[in-house]
């Protein structure tokens, strides 16, 4: 098993800037690839960016590309989304998730979830 805990959401004006985190702990040796993925209100979840956990390919939305940054840190089990140029319409809980195989822009290859944390984009 691998858990995963997320920080680091709030409310920022668009334009704004905010950076989440999320650890991972137990059974990190097994993890390929780390995700966010992002619920609005009435909609699915849906993947925004990933990273692989040995090579570091970067994959992302084409809705955040040039605004978002994903990154990671293999010492501390860390995985970040460097959130910059935020818009209202990226309101949503962001999740982070795990996956030991698969393809890492797809949500079904995904094992292990956060407990999410809420970004608010205010106009």
């Amino acid at each position: 098993q691998v858990q995963l805990v997320e920080s680091g959401g709030g409310l920022v004006q668009a334009g704004g800037s905010l950076r989440l985190s999320c650890a991972a702990s137990g059974r990190t040796f097994s993890i390929y690839a780390m995700g966010w993925f992002r619920q609005a209100p009435g909609k699915e979840r849906a993947f925004v960016a990933a990273i692989t956990w040995s090579g570091g390919s970067t994959y992302y939305a084409d809705s955040v590309k040039g605004r978002f940054t994903i990154s990671r840190d293999n010492d501390k089990n860390t995985v970040y989304l460097q959130m910059n140029t935020l818009k209202p319409e990226d309101t949503a809980v962001y999740y982070c998730a795990a996956a030991d195989l698969g393809v890492p822009t797809t949500r079904w290859s995904y094992d292990y979830w956060g407990q999410g944390t809420q970004v608010t984009v205010s106009s």
